[in-house]
């Protein structure tokens, strides 16, 4: 193909916003536009095609529009939009920029005027299928949640009609049960209503002065009562100056009473609970200066394979104990949503036995990070 038309080939291309690529009569790429080439690398013209993009199914199309005299016409997926006249639709799955890419892949003949070849346009649908099992995976959570407290009231309400109606002690003790699993159903509810209204504020940066060591100490002082019936001691570090950054109070007290109430309630058999504030003068991921607040406990700590996904929702280390405690598995959700609105990093350390530490690392101004 001539240097002109591989140009026109060039500039068509460019004017496409999904990764779009050109093969020749030889299935040799001879262009790629800007979008394919952040997906699959620079070099791409004069390659193979077949070692630009490895996938039997998109191969095997771009052979048929080329030569469909010499090879077998691949079928075109019915479920996506048809193809142009002598071109194939269809769905797949291959490696790509360090990722997995789902995508839909349309393969059609080059324009005639251009010469025998094939165009290739790639939509990625790897986000929205995320997206999409993510949301498949929260309903199922949330039913599930719901279902077993919903499940537990249903049969004692039963048995209160029933054999129980008549027995006091049992009545009274089946109340009590009832009374924790729709007090453990309104939890669930309002932090998933908490959860919605953190994620619709995510884009939009808090600006009001907050005195971080103030709303530090307010805290402390709230969970002093529990700390004290947990029989662990707390001691706070650099809380005694004030330290003005901006932020939502709220959403902040939200953020450290759930790290001090987890840290009372799964770290209480170290006895020990520290609260430090201290000042970064440069921090690289939020370049420039922060304060950073740790939230640590000598409790069992957590194997390090559950790091990862602790402020996934729903996630827990030790679910039956999770639930004993009152647990929801959306504290840590909400806490690294709202850290987030805030521009900051939430940072976790533990190992077994050893203890957990759970470091907010928030920029004391919003033209940061």
């Amino acid at each position: 193909m001539s240097r002109e038309a591989q140009r026109r080939v060039g500039g068509f291309l460019e004017a496409v916003p999904i990764p779009m690529l050109a093969v020749d009569a030889q299935a040799r790429t001879i262009g790629a536009n800007a979008a394919a080439v952040a997906v699959f690398g620079a070099n791409l013209l004069d390659r193979p095609f077949v070692t630009v993009l490895r996938h039997p199914g998109v191969v095997q199309a771009v052979d048929w529009v080329i030569a469909p005299e010499l090879h077998a016409a691949p079928a075109s997926d019915p479920d996506l939009p048809p193809p142009a006249e002598g071109g194939v639709a269809l769905r797949a799955q291959f490696s790509a920029d360090g990722r997995r890419i789902l995508a839909e892949v349309a393969v059609s003949p080059l324009p005639a005027l251009i010469g025998r070849g094939a165009l290739v346009a790639i939509l990625d649908r790897s986000v929205t299928e995320e997206a999409e099992q993510m949301r498949r995976d929260f309903v199922a959570n949330v039913s599930h949640e719901l279902k077993t407290p919903l499940t537990a009231l249903l049969g004692f309400i039963e048995t209160l009609r029933g054999p129980a109606r008549e027995d006091a002690n049992a009545r009274g003790r089946f109340l009590d049960i009832m009374e924790r699993e729709a007090m453990r159903m309104n939890r669930l509810i309002s932090e998933l209503l908490s959860l919605s209204r953190v994620q619709a504020e995510e884009r939009r940066r808090p600006s009001e002065p907050v005195d971080l060591a103030a709303l530090l100490r307010s805290v402390l002082a709230t969970m002093a009562p529990a700390a004290a019936a947990a029989g662990v001691a707390v001691t706070a570090e650099g809380l005694e100056r004030p330290v003005v950054l901006p932020g939502d109070a709220d959403q902040l007290t939200q953020v450290f009473q759930n790290l001090v109430e987890n840290a009372l309630k799964y770290g209480r058999s170290g006895g020990v609970l520290r609260v430090a504030m201290t000042e970064i003068a440069h921090e690289p991921q939020l370049r420039g200066p922060a304060w950073a607040v740790a939230v640590e406990d000598r409790g069992d700590g957590i194997d390090e394979i559950h790091l990862p996904r602790l402020t996934e929702r729903f996630y827990r280390v030790d679910a039956h104990r999770s639930r004993e405690e009152g647990g929801t598995g959306l504290g840590l959700a909400i806490v690294k949503h709202i850290i987030s609105r805030h521009r900051g990093r939430l940072r976790i350390e533990s190992r077994r036995g050893e203890g957990t530490r759970f470091t907010v690392v928030l920029p004391q101004g919003l033209d940061r990070g």
